[in-house]
């Protein structure tokens, strides 16, 4: 036995000064790695500046050992949509190991954004290394910051004002939450999410709000962002309780109807709903009594497009697409109407919607409710082909 260990001590002595010499062998390796300079990385930071309603400036300052080479802004609005869409641009800069560029967004040039509109962006990089680099993801609020801004919220709704007391919102939100209701009553349709109404101290502040504004508009919805904007003095309380109604239906209808094919409602549809919601407008109805009168009634096809930029044609409009959704909904019922809507949504035409709920198309719309109206059929078509500028472009 102690021979036995003799033997054993010696085998395992030479095994210890086998691994130890093997350790020694790849320490240094080990050592160089741990020493080496680590590889070089692109250094970005990124902040962004809101001019509202005119640009959004999204900044970057960008820094490697190499040039930077690329540069690019990857931004998403936050709007209804089928598919999520990545917009890109790139801003102009000389390649460099450091570089401070910016890409200003023009609202004039593509269109415009409502206020309240958010918007998520991040930029990516590259250097002449093959190095690249991505900064967090951060989202900027398109908010109107020319005005101090106060809001409540109640359900759905989140009305923000800055004009007027505590008094005159509360009697702004008490009009929506009956028209919401109003909507869900008469033409069965329940807004899903949530909707920012923004109140506008005059016609004139939300107009300068807006980068394209009929010189008569008053109020108007951004569907896919959920957000309505309207001009209410605080002597106009009434019409703030009107118009409240009138941008909810639209924002609720656009939801229902909503479709990936591009398809959207004829305008005389649209506005005859939101004026339907609406109530009574005595203006409105002045101005379809005077084209029935002095035969000047626009064509329900004609009504289909945008109405005029003339303030007395577009009061025709009006009035006559609360008369047509009055006639549909009073004659065939809110059933009909609420298969019409879901028709749309479906992406149909104007006349292959109509017909597959009605059984006529705009033309025979345009007939019937003519004839509700105790018309001469032949004679008041005769008269509008011969009026120039009676049907809006």
């Amino acid at each position: 036995m102690g021979k036995h260990m003799r033997r054993l001590i010696p085998h395992v002595t030479r095994m210890l000064v086998y691994g130890l010499l093997a350790v020694l062998a790849i320490l240094p390796l080990a050592t160089s790695q741990s020493l080496a300079s680590p590889a070089p990385e692109i250094s970005l930071t990124s902040s962004v500046q809101v001019s509202f309603p005119n640009s959004i400036t999204f900044s970057v300052k960008a820094q490697s050992d190499a040039n930077i080479t690329t540069l690019r802004l990857h931004y998403i609005v936050d709007e209804q949509n089928y598919a999520k869409v990545v917009s890109e641009s790139w801003p102009q800069f000389t390649p460099s190991t450091s570089v401070d560029t910016q890409w200003v967004w023009n609202m004039v040039e593509s269109g415009g954004l409502p206020p309240g509109a958010q918007v998520e962006y991040w930029w990516t990089a590259q250097d002449a290394a093959g190095n690249s680099a991505q900064t967090d993801t951060s989202t900027v609020s398109f908010d109107d910051n020319r005005y101090n801004w106060q809001s409540i919220t109640s359900g759905p709704v989140t009305l923000l004002w800055y004009s007027g007391n505590n008094q005159f919102a509360n009697a702004l939100m008490t009009a929506a939450q009956q028209g919401l209701q109003r909507i869900q009553n008469e033409i069965g349709l329940t807004p899903q999410g949530h909707v920012s109404i923004y109140i506008y101290a005059s016609t004139s502040d939300l107009q300068g709000a807006l980068l394209f504004a009929q010189q008569w508009e008053g109020g108007v919805t951004f569907g896919g962002f959920n957000i309505i904007a309207i001009g209410v003095a605080t002597n106009q309380l009434a019409f703030g309780e009107s118009a409240i109604p009138h941008e909810l239906t639209h924002w609720a209808v656009h939801q229902v109807t909503f479709n990936n094919y591009g398809a959207g409602l004829p305008t005389w549809l649209d506005e005859g709903l939101a004026t339907y919601i609406q109530g009574p407008i005595s203006d409105y109805q002045a101005a379809l009594n005077y084209a029935i009168n002095n035969n000047q009634l626009i064509s329900v096809r004609s009504l289909s497009g945008p109405f005029s930029a003339i303030a007395e044609q577009a009061l025709i409009s009006y009035g006559e697409s609360q008369s047509i959704v009055t006639f549909l909904i009073q004659t065939y019922g809110e059933d009909k109407m609420d298969q019409l809507l879901n028709v749309f949504h479906q992406g149909s035409g104007y006349d292959d919607a109509l017909k597959q709920v009605y059984g006529f198309d705009q033309d025979g719309l345009d007939t019937l409710w003519r004839r509700s109206l105790g018309i001469n059929i032949a004679l008041d078509l005769r008269q509008e082909l011969v009026m120039p500028g009676a049907i809006p472009a």
